[in-house]
């Protein structure tokens, strides 16, 4: 498993935003452990008895093949956390940003069965004005193998250096045009070229929260899963004047402190990790 990055990947990643590494981030055993938490986590059954921020889906409600997410899985089940909350991922997480430290934002547990619709252009960081600094990275660990037509994930190299767009959330979910957003935020000149990620179970792809990115339909016949770290700065507080509809709950009235029940520091150059984690550091061992 990848400890430290190479200086051509970091440089990689500083030119195109994003870096994709095909397999070996987590190993089989982790794989699979994981696939079995989300048919828990899907069917409604919660291992710590605490349901998630946000259910997406719900199994007899909703259609079979649309795409299905849940977010903040970690909160219900300890095994994701373990994965979500990883020492070791939050650190490569903040070595690519330059950052001293990394805190958990939010977790996202995706699944996109064949025929599930198309998830639009957009940048992380856009939607992230509810934190300072509002700075983000993303950790998508596939569990299943990915390719270029079963919805994964597409990157457009270098959109990270464009500017920050406001968010549009009309063309998030499956919308007729999924690649207009990135269209109309592409500089005079810019290339919208698109990178898909392509990866074996347990690959990753780390992105920068402003680098442009979305996927199209899955037409394939398999499935695709992954879970996901967004990540944010250690030293991250609310921002006093701009609320998130749901992860504002979290913040205490008359001060901006991130609580690390709900928003754990994962790693830190001088050690300072959430000691809570403590108990979840055995379970991929």
């Amino acid at each position: 498993m990848i400890e430290e990055f190479t200086q051509e990947q970091l440089d990689q990643f500083e030119s195109d935003g994003f870096l994709i590494i095909e397999e070996g981030f987590i190993d089989d055993e982790a794989v699979e452990t994981l696939r079995e938490r989300f048919d828990l986590l899907f069917d409604g059954k919660y291992q710590t008895g605490i349901k998630p921020d946000e259910v997406n889906w719900v199994a007899g409600r909703d259609p079979e093949n649309v795409t299905r997410q849940i977010c903040n899985g970690w909160k219900g089940d300890d095994v994701i956390a373990a994965q979500v909350l990883g020492e070791r991922l939050g650190r490569l997480g903040a070595t690519l940003m330059g950052w001293p430290g990394s805190r958990m934002l939010q977790d996202n547990c995706i699944w996109k069965p064949p025929g599930a619709g198309t998830l639009g252009m957009h940048q992380d960081a856009s939607y992230a004005d509810y934190f300072d600094p509002s700075e983000m990275i993303t950790v998508w660990v596939a569990l299943d193998e990915t390719q270029a037509g079963s919805g994964t994930i597409e990157y457009v190299g270098g959109s990270h250096k464009w500017p920050r767009v406001p968010p549009d959330r009309d063309s998030f979910h499956d919308p007729e045009d999924w690649l207009a957003p990135v269209r109309a935020a592409a500089p005079d000149g810019a290339s919208t070229e698109r990178t898909p990620v392509v990866v074996k179970p347990g690959g990753v792809a780390f992105h920068h929260g402003l680098c442009f990115h979305g996927s199209g339909r899955n037409e394939a016949t398999v499935e695709r899963r992954a879970v996901i770290s967004h990540l944010m700065p250690a030293s991250a507080r609310f921002d006093p004047d701009h609320v998130d509809l749901i992860y504002s709950r979290y913040r205490r009235r008359d001060d901006m402190a991130m609580d690390e029940s709900f928003f754990p520091v994962l790693w830190s150059e001088d050690g300072g990790r959430s000691p809570w984690l403590a108990a979840l550091d055995g379970v991929f061992a």
